[in-house]
């Protein structure tokens, strides 16, 4: 099937290779655009096999990709001006690094790509260029004795390509630097917001409407006045641990991302503590400040698994000390608001 970003066709000893572009058209951003909010992400992907940029040789460079359209395109793009072959494995849509944990981006089925796509007979060195977020799953040297190719890790970023093959395909200490910088943690809000918003929505109807309940009877007119602090308490919550939390990780204190998300929510939960002082009743106020740091805690760990320099054990291990701890105060936090509900 002829794709949209298709510029033309090589002829191989296999058969026709198509020529991908390497700049993004109206219909590739808005399709990036798209799946960063989570629609059509499990349907945005390349269909396996071998393409190519330029105009590719028998001496020109493997690159090997992830089928997740948009890990595909950043590396399509960053070839620009080069004449390369793109092995594309079948990871099932998942993005390098993901699909390294997985196994998806890994020895058997960069194997199996090469044998199918012919690729011997494409070119005639035999090395492949794999990203480096894709070695966890990549064993260099079964890989050799099972196909004959050798694996040469390229550096962490797409960018960093253009650097990497005009320098004869050298890395340096910066390229091969695993970072998380804030237009990365940026990167990640709108998934967030797409994943939690329904919850959100659901929680505030739950806490307005509930916060008519009062010591005589219900009251709409006492749910419009104290349910708006509460659906405001529950947006901040979910601002800090996201927002605030991809905004400042750096800074804020501790090394674990719960942490850093409980100091991002106490923060929040004090300037609402002060803000409402004189609009809702104790309970009410100390139910706040023990629930927006526990919510915001919990949803900045989240960011683990986006983060490249967390482990499975750290996370499994910060998860079996967090959870229990947000969970005993998000349960202390709504008793605390209940009673509150009954105080006049």
């Amino acid at each position: 099937m002829k794709e949209h970003y298709f510029t033309g066709e090589i002829d191989t000893e296999t058969g026709s290779i198509p020529v991908v572009a390497t700049s993004l058209s109206f219909l590739d951003k808005l399709g990036d655009w798209k799946v960063r909010w989570t629609l059509g992400r499990g349907k945005y992907m390349v269909v396996p096999g071998i393409y190519a940029t330029g105009s590719p040789a028998k001496d020109s460079p493997v690159m090997v990709s992830a089928n997740y359209k948009l890990s595909f395109d950043m590396l399509r793009q960053a070839l620009a001006g080069f004449d390369t072959w793109i092995l594309v494995l079948d990871t099932k849509g998942v993005n390098v690094w993901c699909a390294a944990g997985k196994g998806t981006f890994g020895t058997a089925e960069i194997v199996r790509r090469i044998e199918e796509t012919g690729l011997t007979k494409i070119v005639n060195h035999r090395e492949i260029i794999v990203p480096q977020l894709g070695a966890p799953g990549v064993s260099a040297g079964e890989v050799k004795k099972r196909s004959g190719f050798s694996v040469k890790y390229g550096p962490v970023r797409a960018e960093d390509l253009s650097a990497f093959l005009g320098a004869g395909k050298k890395t340096t200490a910066e390229m091969r630097t695993v970072k998380f910088e804030m237009r990365d943690r940026l990167k990640l809000i709108p998934a967030e917001i797409m994943i939690y918003s329904k919850y959100l929505l659901l929680l505030s109807i739950i806490f307005f409407l509930s916060s008519g309940f009062g010591p005589d009877d219900y009251i709409f007119g006492r749910a419009i006045n104290t349910g708006v602090y509460a659906v405001t308490a529950l947006l901040a919550a979910f601002f800090s641990g996201t927002v605030i939390n991809a905004i400042l990780l750096p800074w804020l204190p501790g090394r674990s991302f719960s942490v850093k998300g409980f100091y991002a929510g106490l923060f929040t939960g004090c300037v609402l503590f002060l803000v409402g002082r004189n609009s809702v009743n104790n309970f009410e106020l100390w139910a706040w400040l023990i629930l927006v740091p526990a919510i915001s805690s919990f949803l900045a760990m989240n960011f683990t698994g986006a983060s490249t320099y967390t482990s499975l054990s750290g996370v499994k291990k910060e998860m079996k000390i967090a959870i229990p701890i947000q969970a005993a105060a998000i349960l202390i936090g709504v008793v605390l608001w209940i009673i509150g509900r009954f105080v006049a």
